[in-house]
């Protein structure tokens, strides 16, 4: 039957005014410390993975401080991984134990984040990996990710998918019926065969706005972080989901379907070069780069779910930290410019970005420019106001001498509109009231 593109616009409405999020890649993987994808990349085992299993007992976690962070950070929601593609839960789930709740460390993990997001008032979100590396009846030696694929071993293996497929189906429902309302259910990922029906998806969907109906979905049940899917077709699948979600790309322009109606997008990104904890990687984005990546995403109509990937003792890194901070020091002056804004009427100017928010207009410069800033667009009589968005301090449009010859709009700035406050180098914002 379909999805209306007019029910998804409806259900992602909140989403589309919150625009940044904190994701959470956190589970076995930490132990090791080599990123979310080493049972993968090493082809590690399922028996000697095991060990990590045996090992897991993050003494220092705390949810609150994770979801503290990330409100301090100026997000809004936050989305933390209940299975990755180990297989390893860190619910309770009753149809395995290779759970959080069977380990030395014996707790729920995914009810004390969601326990913590509602008392921070924080939108939550639980990812979900479609692939299973423990499961005796997930597909190894011809899969294109399992870290037994084309090992000899298991060529000859029998398998009953539809076995795996009731376990999956097993645990989203718990997911979706025990742990009250969730707002996000971001599944990961499809891939060749492996999407659509083949995870009986039109079912899946059926099942879990039975349970949540406000509930929002990501597109992978059909596609992947490269890929899109039907949600930008004439005709929307039912389990197509209710936002694109490119991966490590910002898309050069607005996501729109082929009518030409923008849809609701997330880039999920992360922090360094992993998803999740790996010691040895030092290569962290800076604060500044982040912020500017954030702007872009709004500009562009998306949001931008940022990642931190706690170590095996449950402690978020401090580079994450101290990058988090300083994002959520410039949204303490900025964040105006952020929620509830999209795509402005006027195209982008050469020093930086515009969104926009009803009648007011947001103009985040990167690159100041020598003298006053130039509005290529924007009549003077349209506006009514301007200032600097930190402090609200009144900004004129500029009269000045050198700028009369021109046929266009400039307001007067500081000469160094960043000497009072060293954070506002990333992005500086005057905020336009234009007329009605």
């Amino acid at each position: 039957m379909g999805q209306k593109y007019e029910d998804i616009m409806k259900r992602t409405e909140w989403f589309r005014n919150e625009r940044f999020g904190m994701f959470i890649h956190f589970g076995l993987y930490a132990i090791p410390a080599r990123g979310e994808w080493v049972q993968n990349r090493e082809r590690i085992e399922k028996e000697k993975y095991y060990k990590y299993f045996e090992m897991f007992n993050p003494i220092n976690f705390d949810a609150r401080k994770w979801v503290r962070l990330a409100k301090q950070a100026g997000m809004k929601y936050v989305v933390l991984t209940a299975k990755h593609h180990d297989g390893f839960c860190l619910f309770d789930s009753k149809y395995t134990d290779f759970k959080s709740t069977n380990t030395q460390f014996g707790r729920d993990i995914v009810k004390e984040f969601l326990d913590a997001c509602r008392e921070e008032d924080m939108k939550a979100g639980l990812y979900y990996s479609l692939l299973d590396w423990n499961h005796e009846d997930y597909p190894k030696y011809d899969d294109a990710f399992h870290p037994m694929s084309g090992n000899v071993n298991f060529r000859d293996e029998k398998i009953n998918f539809d076995n795996y497929i009731k376990y999956m189906f097993n645990q989203i429902e718990e997911i979706v019926t025990n742990y009250g309302k969730i707002d996000i259910m971001w599944f990961d990922f499809s891939y060749d065969e492996m999407s659509g029906e083949k995870w009986k998806a039109s079912k899946l969907i059926e099942m879990v706005r039975k349970h949540q109906p406000e509930i929002i979905i990501d597109n992978r049940l059909e596609s992947s972080g490269e890929s899109m899917g039907s949600l930008i077709e004439e005709e929307i699948s039912e389990y197509a989901g209710d936002f694109l979600n490119p991966e490590q790309v910002l898309p050069y322009k607005p996501l729109t379907n082929k009518k030409g109606e923008f849809i609701p997008w997330e880039m999920c990104l992360t922090m360094n070069y992993n998803w999740g904890y790996s010691a040895n990687d030092h290569s962290f984005k800076t604060s500044k780069r982040l912020i500017r990546k954030l702007v872009e995403c709004v500009s562009k109509g998306g949001n931008m779910l940022l990642n931190v990937g706690p170590d095996a003792k449950g402690n978020i890194p401090q580079e994450s930290i101290k990058i988090l901070e300083e994002i959520g020091e410039w949204m303490k002056y900025n964040s105006e410019s952020i929620y509830n804004c999209g795509i402005a009427e006027f195209n982008k100017p050469e020093w930086g970005y515009f969104t926009q928010s009803d009648r007011y207009l947001y103009a985040h410069i990167f690159d100041q420019p020598i003298g006053p800033l130039p509005l290529v667009e924007i009549q003077k009589e349209k506006i009514n106001w301007v200032d600097l968005l930190r402090d609200y301090s009144e900004l004129h449009v500029s009269n000045n001498l050198f700028v009369k010859s021109y046929d266009i709009t400039f307001i007067d700035l500081a000469e160094d509109l960043n000497s009072r406050n060293k954070v506002n180098d990333a992005d500086t914002v005057i905020r336009i009231e234009l007329k009605k």
